[in-house]
This record gives structure tokens, sequence and C-alpha cells, in this order.
């Protein structure tokens, strides 16, 4: 087979591609099982109208990186759906059922929640094929989504990188680009610490206030469906703006490839850290760190919401996922900014060299066929 079948393959994988379609409901999706030398991979379905195999596998790798440096027994792994995420609720659940038919048998994959799946998808996909994670309380999961694990994790990270990033959480300036299911509780975590959000978006419009959002009322009027630009407090402003307001802190909460070099040296915050997966292109990042700009890597920083995932997967409870979020986020934050300065890298290359190493000593222990 010719080396252009397999463009994005290396020494880690993926090991599976799958593209899936049922003419009966319409569904178009990509399975990607990446690597699973530390166990069946934990990833997860994204729902969105735009997604592509590239895009998927990009994330199925965030993902293997993501739970090796979260030292979990679990490989990476990702899916995608084309489809509109706010579809009337039965469209959705007979998608999100088909999907799952048809990933039934691949058992070395578990689903999760994802940008435009939740809990009740979860629910759904698990009552199919018997395994999924991100699940409701009613059937005894640990709903990652209501309980903010992803935005407790980032909150963790930016509490555990204040030294070396030379800010103070007490004070700083929060933007956040994506106020949904992530953005929305690492800004209320964040406040916990005292930290201040100053700008906003969603899909639909941003805003800014300078002298802080009171968030209480920013996040009832969100969560009550209308969009932040509509919200009383500061102005509205284009969501390309956004990435320009003057900040501590800068969290990119929403699609991939957010922070690119046409707009990367425009960015005026300390520190910038990753709640969206592949959310900053290589070249972006280069050129943050030559403007000063530290950079917490995704798959370092955003992964609280599948060391949730895995506890959830082995019978823990919330209490054990949120002290092993704690625990692991500092720990692996900490390690990963001591070894970019101890190589005189970019802490995504301190991470990656980190979580690869990980990954091929795992695969080590597997028997070659």
């Amino acid at each position: 087979m010719s080396v252009e079948m397999f463009p994005f393959a290396d020494d880690l994988g993926p090991e599976k591609v799958i593209q899936i379609y049922d003419p009966a409901t319409g569904l178009k999706a990509v399975l990607v099982v990446d690597n699973v030398a530390a166990g069946p991979a934990i990833g997860g379905v994204r729902m969105a109208p735009d997604v592509t195999i590239e895009e998927c596998f990009r994330l199925a790798r965030a993902m293997t990186l993501k739970n090796a440096m979260a030292g979990l027994a679990h490989g990476g792994g990702k899916s995608v759906i084309v489809g509109d995420p706010k579809m009337p609720a039965d469209e959705k659940s007979r998608l999100v059922r088909s999907f799952a038919h048809a990933i039934r048998q691949i058992e070395d994959y578990i689903p999760g929640p994802d940008m435009g799946t939740n809990e009740i998808s979860m629910a759904q996909v698990r009552d199919v094929t018997g395994r999924s994670v991100g699940l409701p309380r009613e059937v005894g999961g640990i709903p990652l989504d209501e309980i903010g694990a992803t935005g407790f994790g980032l909150s963790v990270a930016l509490d555990a990188a204040q030294q070396q990033g030379g800010y103070q959480l007490e004070g700083a300036r929060v933007v956040i680009e994506g106020f949904g299911s992530v953005g929305l509780h690492a800004a209320r975590f964040l406040a916990q610490k005292g930290a201040v959000l100053v700008g906003v978006s969603d899909s639909r419009g941003a805003r800014v206030c300078p002298k802080g959002f009171n968030l209480d009322r920013l996040i009832a009027f969100k969560q009550g469906g209308s969009p932040v630009a509509d919200f009383d407090e500061g102005e509205a402003l284009e969501s390309a703006e956004l990435v320009a307001v003057e900040c501590e802190i800068w969290i990119p909460a929403a699609r991939p490839d957010v922070l690119r070099a046409d707009n990367a040296g425009r960015v005026r915050a300390r520190v910038i850290a990753q709640g969206a997966n592949i959310p900053a292109t290589p070249e972006a990042e280069r050129m943050l760190a030559e403007n000063g700009v530290l950079v917490l890597p995704d798959f370092v920083a955003n992964s609280g919401g599948v060391i949730c995932a895995a506890v959830e997967y082995h019978q823990g409870s919330e209490a054990q996922a949120l002290a092993a979020i704690e625990e692991k986020i500092r720990t692996n934050t900490l390690a990963v900014l001591e070894r970019a300065v101890a190589d005189g890298v970019l802490p995504r290359a301190a991470a990656l060299n980190i979580a690869g190493e990980r990954v091929r000593q795992a695969m080590s222990f597997r028997r070659t066929y």
C-alpha cells in the first residue's frame, strides 16, 4: 500500500481509522483509535458540521499524549460525527445511537463527551454498546461537564505555573474564548482563586468588560440560552478581536487552530492555558514564546476531563476524581515546565518528550506479532 494512504502514520499510530456511513440515518462519522499500549483508548465524541478526518486524527493523538501524560491505564482515541449539535433532540439521539451501533464491536475504544455531545449522549451510547464515560449521575456516572472537571484542571495548571509565568492568580485578568462547558467552569474556579474575567466569547460573538464581569450573572445569562455578546455589562466586540484584549491569562476553550501565525502576534497576555484540544498551530506557539508568552500545552492543562473519566470507568467517586485531577495536573505542569527550562525547549516540546517516552515504554511491553 502507498504511503499516501497513511498520511498521519508514525511510530505511535494510529492503530485504526474507521470511516462510518449509515444511509438509513444519514450518519457520517470517523473513529480513530490511535494507540492502546497502556490500555483501551478513552476519547470524546465530537459533533460539528465541519469535522474532518485530519481533525479526528490530531485529536486522537492529543488523547494518546494526554492519557500518557496523566499516567492513566488508557490509550488515546477520538471520534467525530458530522452534524449540527443543536439539531432537535430526537434527531440527535437517532444519530448518536446510529454511531454507537456502528462502533459497538470496537471494544478498545471507550467513548466520552466532547464538543457537541454531553452526558445524555453518553447514556445513549452506553445503552447500545455497554461502555462509555462521562455518564449522568442517575446511571452511576461522574458527569464531568456538570462538575467542570476540565475547567477545574485548567485552574490547577494555572495555579502551578504562577512562578514560571510571572503572574499571580489573585487579581489576574482572564479572557476566555469559548464560554461553554470548559470555559465557563474555568472562569468559575479561577474566580475562586481571585482572578477576574474581563473578556469572553461564544459561537455567536464576544464581549469585554475591563473592570470584570459579574460572573454569577453572566453564567446564569449564558445558561439561559443567551449569547454572551448580548449581556448587559461591558461592550460587544468582534470575536476576532478577543485575541488582542489585554490580560494576564488567555484561555482558548473551543475549536482547533484559533491561534495562528496571522493573529498570535496580537496576544497581550502573560500565559495561555489551552482549554481546547489543538487550539494553536506550531507557528503560533513559537511566535508566542518569542513574545514572552508562556503556553501551557493542551494535553497537560486540559486533562481534567479524561482523568475524571478514567476514575469513573474504574468505579471511583467524584471526590477521588477531583483529588486525582489536582495531584496529576499539578505534578505534570511543574514537571513539564522544569524540563522545558532544563532542556532549553518550549513547554510543548518538553511535554511531548515526557509523554512520548511513556507511550513508547508502554509499547515495549506488548507482544510483537
